[in-house]
C-alpha cells in the first residue's frame, strides 16, 4: 500500500468509528508507524513505559514529526519554567533523535502508544497526565475517547484544518462532532482554522497565530558552515528544500537551464532523505555532478548539486544561499511546506502553487514582498535567474521576509495566556512539591 493510499485508510478508520475499529484498527494503526518505528523501544508503542513518572503535575504534550516538534519546543520550555512536568511523545525516529538533541533533559520522552484501546490505557493509567496538549492537526478516536472517560482536559495547539481534512470530517459530521466536542479548547493558527473547528463542534477556540513564528532559526555546525562557503566561494547558489518526489526533476531542469548563464550551485535538500540514492542516479543520468553531505563530500567548481541527504542540518544549508524554493508545492497538490525557517535566515523564498497547509504563512510573506508563488518549472527557472542577477531585488525580497516575520510573531504569548486556566494550578500544585522529592516516582 502506498504512503497516500495508507493515510487515506488511516483517515477512513478514523471515521468509521467502532463499528470498523475491530476489523482495521490494528492494521492501519501498525500501517501509520511501520517504517518510523525504534526496534529497541516497541514496547512504547503498546503503552509500556521505559522510563520512571516523576512525582507532581505532569502534561503529556504529543507532536507527530519533526515540524510540530519544533513548533512546540518553546512553549514546552515554557512549561518547564512554571515546574510543570512535561511527557513528550512523538512518532518517528528522527523526531525522537531531535528531542535528544534539543531537549535532552527537559522533558521525558516516549514514542506514541498505538491509538488502540488497551496501549491508550495503559500509558494513560501509568502516566496519569494532568492535561494533554497536541500540536497541530492529527485526530486519533480512542485517545481522545479515553482521555475524556478520564476528564484529563484536550488542549489542541497550533491547530490547523487542511482543505482536504475539513471535507472528509465535514462529510462525517454527527462522527466529528462526538470527538471535537471533547476537546476542552483549541487554539488555531489562523481564522479560517479556527472557523473550521468550530463548525466541527469544538468549542471554545480562539486564534493565536503559528507557534512556528516564535521558534529559533534552525542551528547549524559554524564550523562546516565555514568550510562550505570557503569551498563554493564566489558563485551563486540557489536552494530547494523539502522537495517531494517530482520536484528533483524540476530542480535539475531550472539548474541546466541556469546553468551557462550563472554557473550556480544548486543546494538539493529533499523531504525524505532515504531516496537519496534515487535522486543521485536520476541528477547522473542527466549529466550533473552529485556531492552528497552524507558521505562528506566536498564542493568543488565542478559540482553542480549539493545534495542534503542529512537529518537535522537544515540551518546549514539555508544559511549557504539567499533564494530558497520551498516544495511539496509544485510537482504535488498536497498542500506545501514551511516557509517560516527560510524567511527568518534571509533567504527570499519561492513555491509552487500548492500551499494550503501553510496558507496564512505564504499570505502574510507574499503581501509583504517576501515570497513569490510561481505556477511551472519556467517560472521557477526565471525567478531564480532574476534573483541571482539583480542584488536589490534580492535583497529587498530578504528584507521584506524579516518583517514578515516580525508582524507574525506573538503566537507563544497568545497560547499560553489562553492555557492559563489549565496551567496555574498546575504551576501552584509543582511548587508546593517537596523537592527533595521531585524525582521520585508516584
Amino acid at each position: 500500500m502506498s504512503s497516500g493510499l495508507a493515510r487515506t485508510a488511516l483517515f477512513g478508520y478514523r471515521l468509521a468509528g467502532i463499528l470498523l475499529y475491530p476489523l482495521v484498527g490494528p492494521y492501519l494503526s501498525y500501517r501509520a508507524i511501520k517504517g518510523k518505528e525504534d526496534k529497541t523501544r516497541r514496547l512504547e508503542r503498546l503503552g509500556y513505559a521505559s522510563l520512571a513518572r516523576p512525582r507532581g503535575p505532569l502534561v503529556w504534550v504529543h507532536a507527530a514529526s519533526v515540524g510540530e516538534t519544533i513548533a512546540i519546543m518553546p512553549l514546552i520550555r515554557e512549561l518547564r519554567r512554571r515546574e510543570i512536568h512535561v511527557l513528550l511523545t512523538t512518532g518517528t525516529v528522527t523526531s525522537a533523535n531531535l528531542v535528544q538533541s534539543r531537549l535532552a533533559d527537559e522533558v521525558i520522552h516516549q514514542y506514541v502508544p498505538l491509538d488502540l484501546k488497551f496501549p491508550i490505557k495503559r500509558f494513560i493509567a501509568y502516566w496519569k497526565p494532568d492535561a494533554c496538549i497536541t500540536a497541530e492537526s492529527e485526530i486519533w478516536p480512542t485517545t481522545v475517547s479515553e482521555l475524556a472517560r478520564r476528564h484529563i482536559p484536550q488542549i489542541r495547539v497550533n491547530a490547523r484544518m487542511s482543505d482536504r481534512s475539513f471535507e472528509r470530517w465535514r462529510n462525517h459530521g454527527s462522527i466529528a462532532e462526538r470527538l471535537f466536542e471533547k476537546m476542552a479548547l483549541v487554539v488555531a493558527q489562523s481564522d479560517l482554522d479556527a472557523e473550521r473547528f468550530r463548525d466541527l463542534g469544538a468549542w471554545p477556540v480562539i486564534v493565536s497565530g503559528n507557534l512556528k513564528s516564535d521558534t529559533d532559526p534552525p542551528p547549524c555546525d559554524e564550523a562546516l558552515l565555514a568550510r562550505y562557503r570557503k569551498e563554493i566561494g564566489n558563485r551563486q547558489t540557489w536552494a530547494a528544500i523539502s522537495t517531494f518526489e517530482g520536484e528533483e526533476k524540476a530542480v535539475a531542469t531550472v539548474h541546466r537551464t541556469l546553468k551557462p548563464k550563472n554557473g550556480q550551485l544548486t543546494i538539493l535538500v529533499p523531504r525524505h532523505p532515504d531516496r537519496a540514492d534515487a535522486i543521485e542516479a536520476m541528477l547522473k543520468e542527466g549529466g550533473l555532478t552529485v556531492a552528497r553531505r552524507s558521505r562528506n563530500d566536498p564542493l568543488t567548481p565542478e559540482t553542480d548539486v549539493f545534495l542534503g541527504d542529512s537529518i537535522g542540518e537544515m540551518g546549514l544549508y539555508l544559511r549557504l544561499t539567499e533564494i530558497a524554493f520551498v516544495g511539496k508545492s509544485l510537482a504535488t497538490s498536497e498542500g506545501g511546506q514551511n516557509p517560516l525557517e527560510p524567511a527568518m535566515l534571509g533567504c527570499a523564498v519561492l513555491s509552487g502553487p500548492h500551499v494550503q497547509n501553510f496558507r496564512d504563512a505564504y499570505q502574510h510573506l507574499v503581501r509583504k514582498g517576501g515570497a513569490r508563488i510561481v505556477k511551472d518549472v519556467e517560472m521557477l527557472a526565471k525567478a531564480v535567474h532574476y534573483l541571482m542577477i539583480n542584488e536589490l531585488a534580492r535583497k529587498k525580497m530578504v528584507d521584506s521576509g524579516h518583517d514578515a516575520m516580525d508582524e507574525m510573531r506573538g503566537a507563544l504569548s497568545k497560547t499560553v495566556k489562553a492555557l492559563e486556566p489549565y496551567i496555574n494550578p498546575l504551576t501552584v500544585s509543582a511548587r508546593l512539591q517537596p523537592k527533595t522529592a521531585a524525582a521520585a516516582t508516584r
